[in-house]
């Protein structure tokens, strides 16, 4: 059995693995390129820890990177193993000698808020950065939550009460319409229609996303986006907003409706971080709370660093 088949195995057994960790998720955000797991065990073989990644090649480096629209990857430890710092640091200790012999270039993941394998990581000489994400863990009472939002919000929603919501978008329009947000603002989209409709298809059958849409009263799209959850969060994973409507009210109104899509799962909300200013403070206006996670990083080749600096470079004298 391989460490994949084996890890699909443990976290098919196991109450909760974050969206982005689950095997299924791997398989779609990872199709076509080489995914695969790490694994620390106990003398009986049972499974201590995993840390399943994304294995890249740039020439003759080798390296790990998030996935594609993935938020969290990084170190997921079992049940009897969570909560206490010592098991964890050694669960860690034993990840990195597998890595050690992976003769990586580079090593680059976002660890779950709250993880002990943060600190572990950091003693044992990787590169640990803050980063904030936006959560709004009570949705029990919308009315008390809606009085949470900022002043210009709750303004937004009164702008946007001639507006009309559905959950009927299909995926190629959703990818349409991404791409046409986008243009707008002189931008390309960062993935490809394939690549979402994989993702959209895997979820799909696990039943763990939906598109949300605002429109107009003739259903003309001002405001989407495609949203997942596990069972602890939904995640605010895809929101694109036409800025031909920007004051329409459509961005407040989509992500009270993706909030009331984590009411009826009865699971909390998560805007899926951004470190972007601009993007944080529209965030930061619905009552939300900033959360810190961390990423983890090591340069295992120092020349590795200069090779990214040349390919941004090049990339930037092709424009």
């Amino acid at each position: 059995m391989t460490n994949k088949e084996r890890y699909s195995k443990w976290t098919a057994e196991l109450e909760f693995v974050p969206v982005f960790m689950q095997p299924w998720w791997m398989d779609a955000v990872c199709a076509g390129k080489q995914w695969d797991v790490l694994l620390v065990e106990d003398e009986n073989g049972e499974i201590l820890g995993a840390m399943p990644y994304l294995l890249r090649k740039r020439a003759w480096y080798k390296y790990i990177i998030m996935p594609q629209q993935t938020q969290i990857g990084g170190i997921w430890v079992a049940p009897e193993v969570t909560g206490d710092k010592w098991k964890t640091a050694e669960v860690c200790r034993q990840l990195k000698e597998q890595m050690d012999k992976m003769d990586l270039a580079y090593y680059y993941q976002q660890y779950l808020p709250g993880s002990l394998c943060v600190d572990a990581m950091h003693a044992l000489g990787f590169k640990t950065k803050e980063r904030v994400t936006y959560r709004v863990d009570d949705l029990s009472d919308l009315d008390a939550l809606i009085t949470s939002f900022s002043k210009n919000k709750k303004r937004q929603l009164q702008k946007a009460l001639s507006l009309s919501v559905d959950r009927s978008m299909d995926i190629e329009d959703f990818y349409r319409f991404h791409v046409h947000c986008l243009a707008s603002r002189n931008r390309k989209i960062s993935y490809s229609r394939e690549f979402l409709l994989v993702l959209e298809r895997k979820a799909q059958r696990q039943g763990q996303c939906q598109i949300i849409r605002i429109t107009n009263a003739d259903g003309k799209p001002y405001a989407a986006a495609f949203l997942v959850w596990d069972k602890h969060y939904l995640y605010y994973l895809i929101p694109c907003y036409d800025p031909a409507f920007s004051d329409s009210g459509a961005g407040a109104l989509l992500a009270l409706e993706a909030m009331k899509l984590a009411r009826e799962k009865k699971v909390h909300f998560d805007f899926e971080g951004s470190m972007d200013r601009g993007t944080a403070k529209h965030y930061s206006q619905f009552g939300s709370t900033p959360t810190k996670y961390y990423s983890v990083e090591k340069y295992y080749k120092p020349f590795f660093r200069l090779a990214i600096w040349f390919q941004k470079l090049r990339e930037l004298s092709m424009h």
